[in-house]
């Protein structure tokens, strides 16, 4: 497995230098420029096109689009994502005090989600057809057809605003200092869009490739040998039916990313997607290229770690 795994890795280099050319030529073709976006609109017109051309030079923006992004790439190369253009802040300490905060919220959704749409398709696939099987099927639609923001949004009018039982949003009260009681607080409404989302693909794929394994005829074999019904179940159907599941857990990290985007703008929550739309608005191209740079390699990281899954979970598996 060594040499695949070293193959996979030297893909990674080409694939991240397309990833980030495509990205910053589509933010650096897009009407408007950091300078317009710090200028205050009630004083536009003491703006001449002579100090506007000054101030875009000063922030490297006079030069062609592939001088700028070789210049970005040779110094991300070295560790040096640059500044905030808004904050004058460095992109890496941005990155990392939002990066903790989104790592928590995305292992906490991806965990539950699989826990929960895991156990909930077994015993779905071990009862079908039955009054459970059906109301976790429409549990499982509704998560599968309900985007994760819409979903938070309900969380925010229902449960905060009408019964006020949870805040609607950030990592703690204003004012407070974070705690771990606190933080915990505040993370129970995101969480549960994010996981909910989705729990319902990962309950249908489960219950399904148990369905198409507990119809095989060691399933059977194993069953009449006296075998108790977990250790069927446990050792020999679900092992089997885990190939599948190794594929959409893998994918899931993507749109755990995307989905945590939407859901941290929605509650207020100060992570990398926060950082990263704020940074849109402000074409603040540093900060936004830092944020693609870091997600990106997060998702090639992981689709790597699903490929290596599937040789532990199947020893049929070689990789050449």
């Amino acid at each position: 497995m060594s040499p695949y795994i070293i193959r996979r890795l030297s893909l990674v280099i080409p694939l991240l230098l397309g990833i980030t050319i495509i990205n910053y030529t589509i933010y650096a073709l897009a009407p408007g420029d950091p300078v317009s976006a710090m200028i205050n609109p009630m004083e536009a017109h003491e703006w001449s096109a002579e100090d506007l051309q000054k101030a875009r030079a000063r922030l490297g923006l006079d030069k062609p689009i592939p001088v700028r992004y070789a210049l970005w790439l040779g110094q991300a190369a070295r560790g040096n994502l640059g500044f905030s253009v808004r904050t004058g802040l460095s992109v890496r300490e941005t990155m990392v005090r939002g990066i903790g905060n989104t790592i928590t919220l995305i292992a906490l959704s991806m965990v539950l989600s699989s826990l929960g749409g895991i156990v909930l398709g077994i015993l779905s696939a071990l009862r079908p057809y039955s009054a459970l099987d059906y109301a976790l099927t429409a549990f499982a639609f509704a998560g599968a057809s309900m985007p994760g923001f819409f979903l938070g949004l309900l969380l925010i009018y229902f449960v905060s605003l009408g019964l006020g039982i949870l805040p609607t949003g950030g990592i703690s009260p204003p004012g407070v200092e974070p705690t771990v009681l606190n933080r915990l607080e505040h993370m129970i409404l995101p969480v549960a869009a994010l996981t909910y989302e989705g729990l319902g693909s990962l309950l249908r794929f489960t219950r399904a490739g148990m369905l198409e394994v507990l119809s095989q005829d060691y399933v059977t074999t194993a069953r009449s040998k006296g075998l108790m019904e977990r250790v069927v179940i446990g050792r020999h159907a679900f092992r089997n039916a885990l190939l599948p599941l190794i594929t959409v857990l893998g994918l899931r990290l993507p749109g755990l990313l995307g989905g945590s985007l939407l859901i941290e703008v929605v509650f207020n929550y100060p992570g990398i997607g926060s950082i990263m739309v704020d940074a849109t608005r402000q074409r603040d191209y540093p900060l936004v290229m830092g944020g693609v740079l870091v997600t990106a390699v997060a998702v090639l990281l992981a689709n790597l770690i699903a490929d290596i899954a599937y040789g532990v979970a199947d020893p049929r598996i070689r990789y050449e």
